[in-house]
């Protein structure tokens, strides 16, 4: 048996007929949790309890990856041998005959996680949806080797045998769908793609989606990599700067003591910033320590050098260093994530 689950927030008649058309579908096992919606959505809620569906309420909005999480709580009281729990959206972004090629997938494999992947129509999607999908798909691909065009999509089978991980997530609002993912890439489960039809309605205006604190939630570790690496590049480049004035003369003896020095202080600062937040993995300390020194040794070797040859072309020689510094971010970033702060993945049991 595969259970729908819906999570909805303060959302329109679109709800209804949405569950309408899975009932004349035939579809019944189905569950809407209310995350908090006031007094006004409730007699939306009131007609789906009157089609027969079950609905559960959350006293105030939780978030849609805390309602996710109680609908499949909830789902495993109500109904017995469920096969896949199928998550959509309430707000009209996925047709039934989608849901319904989910629901078909997710009976010829118990063993894989299915994903309903929005066709990237350029004239279809509002541009702020376009980047945030492009940008997304990236940062997917970069944190965890597995190429996804369609990383947001709510249209989802997720196996039974997944329910422990599912819930497990510490995340409970969009960022949930995000972690939940990457943890199922980064275990190698079996991922199953199926392309759907990409519904906008109204350039996205009926999203909660908030964009500005919510990709702050989704990508807040490399946020927060990059809050700790721009005040270690402040105080390396302040005193590299200072350094680099007072010892003037040969320019590889000035940069390299200078170089140094500063990377020794703002590199000390770094690790402890990345070890305790950034990565939040306080496990292993030697291990990060040696691996992060050698890392620290390569950027640091790799700065000198690039800077001495940038001098040549730069008149002030800071901005060349902001450029070596910038691309080497960037590279220090992922090395940090997956070798020096990496997190062990379990892999995941399928099931029969």
């Amino acid at each position: 048996m595969n259970v729908i689950i819906i999570p909805a927030y303060e959302p329109n008649e679109s709800l209804i007929h949405l569950v309408c058309e899975l009932k004349a579908a035939d579809k019944t096992s189905l569950v809407v949790i209310d995350d908090g919606s006031n007094e006004t959505y409730q007699p939306i809620f009131k007609k789906i309890q009157d089609l027969g569906f079950h609905v559960f309420h959350h006293e105030k909005n939780m978030g849609k990856g805390a309602a996710i999480k109680t609908g499949i709580i909830e789902a495993n009281k109500i109904y017995d041998e469920i096969s896949f729990y199928i998550t959509c959206d309430a707000d009209g972004q996925h047709l039934v005959k989608d849901i319904l090629k989910i629901d078909q997938a997710a009976h010829k494999d118990f063993n894989q996680l299915i994903l309903g992947a929005r066709k990237q129509k350029k004239n279809s999607i509002p541009l702020r949806s376009r980047f945030g999908n492009w940008f997304s798909a990236l940062y997917f691909r970069f944190s965890t080797g597995v190429i996804l065009t369609d990383t947001q999509t709510g249209l989802r089978a997720i196996p039974f045998n997944l329910t422990d991980e599912a819930l497990q997530i510490k995340e409970n609002r969009y960022d949930y769908e995000m972690q939940f993912l990457m943890k199922i890439a980064k275990s190698s489960y079996p991922i199953h793609v199926i392309p759907i039809e990409t519904i906008y309605i109204n350039q996205n205006e009926t999203s909660h989606f908030k964009p500005f604190v919510d990709s702050i939630r989704i990508y807040k570790q490399p946020l927060r990599f990059t809050i700790a690496s721009l005040s270690s590049a402040l105080i390396d480049l302040g005193i590299f700067t200072i350094l680099f004035i007072l010892l003037n003369g040969h320019i590889l003896r000035a940069v390299t003591i200078a170089s140094v020095t500063a990377r020794l202080i703002s590199g000390g600062y770094n690790f402890l910033l990345n070890r305790l937040w950034s990565f939040n993995n306080r496990s292993n300390t030697k291990q990060q320590i040696i691996r992060y020194g050698i890392l620290y040794m390569a950027q640091l070797l790799s700065s000198i050098a690039l800077v001495y040859i940038l001098s040549s072309v730069f008149k002030f020689i800071t901005i060349g260093k902001m450029i070596v510094d910038g691309t080497l971010f960037i590279i220090s970033y992922f090395i940090q994530k997956h070798w020096v702060f990496r997190t062990k993945v379990n892999k995941f049991t399928r099931g029969d």
